[in-house]
């Protein structure tokens, strides 16, 4: 077995030897934090939680000043931190089982809710189970382009992918609601693959999430303001929205910005430890920032580290991304990090280049990583 990638210096070749020697170094890091876990990563959950609900209760008692624009603005900010730190440091990181070693019944990964329309056990198995088993491979993870984008050039082109920007924005704005939509495979349904009827166990999830969501944040607190219930619920749905805007922009800096290389099933069959980190590595991508832009990102920002070990505490991936990207220097492999400005500028411009005609979108990028399979004695062939 050899893998072969493309970066810009030329295509680099691992052998057998060199995956072998990432895979156990990796496990010797996932090895090592594993038990290192204790008081300093459980005062650190509990800080976040500490922090998002005090965001939240400040957030809502400004409501009840909200005749007053600056109060008004306030607490929608408030309220905007608050659902960030619940659905990305907290609720996604908790509902990986990162924390599952503390046997808090409130971290508890099986039955944790985050304050999202999308029921959790349909994200755990969307997300921690497809997206997280088969990263980049096509035709196993729905997450490359969620069924609606394109977001590589070996998806084929059509000319409904010319609304490609336009179908990425309104995702963005309604996030939550594309995410709790994508369990049922809806274009699947329109192509006659699956049928109406072996969604209704989720449909019936959904509308009951998805209905308390609304009852909350639409109905039970605007109504609590009394007089001033229309600018609780503008002041609702404006957080809401600014949640949307941030997961969606920090997820797709993670997954689909330049250089981020996708697979098929053929290359990935009957893979090793080994090669499934090596493919965790060339389909992800870092951004670089601060620690408050870390925290605020739920540590995604380390969406390299993240693919490697989603299991393993989040605050811990900046201590050993230091060492990942050392490995990927020693092997020539690509470590792809740059600024926020710089991936999310990188993911729009995809998206726009992938919705015109490949005649029209110019040279496509460098091909992602082919894995050979060859026989003991035989020959590497690309």
């Amino acid at each position: 077995m050899a893998m072969l990638t493309e970066t810009p210096a030329g295509p680099v070749v691992l052998s057998r030897e060199q995956i072998e020697e990432i895979g156990a170094a990796l496990d010797e890091i996932r090895a090592r934090v594993t038990d290192d876990l204790g008081e300093r990563d459980r005062e650190y959950i509990y800080s976040i939680i500490k922090a998002q609900r005090g965001f939240e209760i400040a957030g809502r008692g400004l409501m009840y000043l909200g005749f007053l624009p600056p109060f008004w603005l306030a607490g929608v900010a408030a309220l905007s931190v608050s659902k960030i730190l619940d659905n990305m440091e907290i609720g996604h990181n908790v509902m990986h089982g990162q924390y599952d070693w503390m046997r808090e019944p409130g971290l508890n990964s099986r039955v944790f809710e985050w304050d999202n329309v999308c029921p959790g056990d349909q994200w755990r198995h969307s997300h921690n189970y497809l997206h997280h088993t088969f990263t980049n491979i096509h035709g196993m993870d729905r997450d490359i382009g969620y069924g609606i984008l394109r977001v590589d050039e070996a998806q084929p082109w059509n000319p409904m992918r010319l609304g490609n920007p336009v179908y990425a924005f309104f995702l963005m704005l309604a996030f939550e609601w594309g995410v709790m939509g994508h369990d049922l495979e809806v274009e699947n349904i329109v192509q006659g693959k699956r049928k109406w009827s072996d969604v209704k166990a989720l449909l019936k999830g959904q509308a009951r999430k998805a209905g308390r969501q609304v009852l909350k944040d639409y109905v039970v607190f605007p109504a609590l303001t009394g007089p001033l219930f229309l600018s609780t619920l503008a002041g609702n749905f404006t957080a809401n929205i600014a949640r949307n805007l941030w997961t969606f922009s920090i997820i797709f800096c993670g997954h689909f910005p330049s250089g981020v290389q996708t697979f098929s099933e053929e290359e990935c069959a009957e893979e090793t430890q080994g090669e499934w980190y090596v493919r965790q590595m060339l389909g992800s991508a870092n951004i670089d920032g601060s620690r408050l832009f870390h925290i605020m990102s739920g540590n995604l920002s380390h969406q390299i580290e993240h693919h490697l070990f989603p299991d393993l505490p989040a605050n811990r991936y900046p201590e050993i991304a230091p060492e990942v990207k050392a490995l990927c220097e020693k092997h020539g492999l690509p470590y792809n990090t740059g600024s926020f400005s710089q991936q999310i500028g990188s993911v729009w411009a995809k998206l726009f280049k992938l919705a015109l005609p490949p005649v029209l979108a110019g040279k496509p990028q460098p091909a992602g990583v082919i894995v050979v399979r060859r026989g003991q004695d035989s020959e590497v062939g690309v």
